[in-house]
């Protein structure tokens, strides 16, 4: 073999090494791209499956609020095949979101047997009802969830407007009078919300008046529309708790001895002054009278003075009497 012959047969064989290597990359990213596909197409296929399930029915509920639906037979078993054979075999999906409509599904059969069992009997069937209603709410939501979230749990989903999951419900043509006596909307919103999903705007509060009045913070004013401004809180920071004084040990006092209780005289009604009289004998103040010793039964008593006679210090005159007898 001569030496152009052997680099033809070389080149050759590289160009056909090269192609066969090219091919088997493009089968190997054709077969995991359609496995990729395959799996997204088994996931929406879980979403139409829960959503006609749910669908069908809120019309069987419709119906017996309304008196369409009267026998056990017309009440459809719940059926999941696209579920369960996605369920059957190793994906890339999440499994929680799974495993959550799994148990939606087992409740809406059971509420449904509940439904048949009471519709068989002729009995009144308003409470299965009701908890099949309640179950379909939960259907909803999780159906939101696993289409627009990706199955995620409520917690860990993104905030969202409230509007956006009523467009969303808007266009699957799920209507807000549907069930008797609910907004089917108002009552899926509030269920995300209640499982820990954030939706803004949230809820009200306050009323306008008693929002504006907890924000007004300017000076008063009399034009304002609350006249002046609420008074602010103090911090807790600010207030600063006071060290209680410790008591010092002191020695107990010496007691001291009560004083003589003294006797209290007779208070002597007050009197306008008066310019002092002139003493005279006839009117000399009276000197105290001084208690009587007591009586010796060997002195003889003596007697009272006459009250007649004359003061002391009048003495009788010296001059002789004119009327004297001849």
């Amino acid at each position: 073999m001569s030496d152009a012959t052997f680099e033809t047969f070389l080149v050759s064989g590289l160009l056909v090494l090269i192609a066969a290597v090219a091919f088997l990359a493009w089968a190997a990213w054709r077969w995991v791209d359609r496995e990729r596909d395959m799996e997204k197409r088994a996931m929406t296929g879980v979403g139409y499956e829960l959503r006609h399930n749910v669908k069908r029915m809120m019309s069987e509920l419709a119906g017996l609020a309304d008196g369409t639906v009267s026998r056990d037979i017309e009440l459809v078993p719940v059926v999941h095949p696209q579920l369960d054979a996605l369920l059957s075999r190793p994906n890339e999906a999440d499994r929680m979101g799974l495993t959550t409509i799994r148990g939606l599904y087992n409740e809406m059969s059971a509420h449904k047997q509940s439904l048949r069992l009471t519709l068989a009997e002729h009995a009144d069937f308003g409470a299965p009802a009701n908890l099949a209603a309640d179950a379909v709410i939960d259907s909803l939501a999780a159906l939101y969830l696993w289409e627009e979230h990706k199955g995620c749990s409520p917690e860990d989903a993104r905030s969202t407007r409230s509007w956006d999951v009523r467009d969303w419900m808007k266009a699957h043509n799920f209507r807000a009078d549907t069930l008797p006596g609910m907004h089917l909307r108002d009552q899926v919103v509030e269920r995300l919300r209640r499982n820990g999903m954030t939706l803004t705007p949230k809820p009200l509060t306050y009323t306008a008046s008693e929002y504006f009045a907890k924000q007004y913070d300017r000076k008063a004013d009399p034009n304002a529309p609350f006249w002046k401004r609420k008074p602010k809180p103090l911090p807790v920071a600010e207030v600063e708790a006071q060290p209680e004084p410790t008591p010092e040990l002191t020695p107990d006092p010496i007691p001291e001895p009560a004083p003589d209780p003294v006797p209290e005289l007779a208070s002597e009604p007050t009197q306008v002054a008066s310019p002092e009289p002139v003493e005279t004998a006839d009117t000399a103040p009276t000197p105290p009278t001084m208690p009587e010793p007591a009586a010796d039964p060997d002195v003889a008593p003596i007697e009272a003075a006459d009250p007649i006679a004359p003061a002391p210090d009048s003495a009788p005159s010296s001059k002789p009497s004119t009327s004297g007898t001849a």
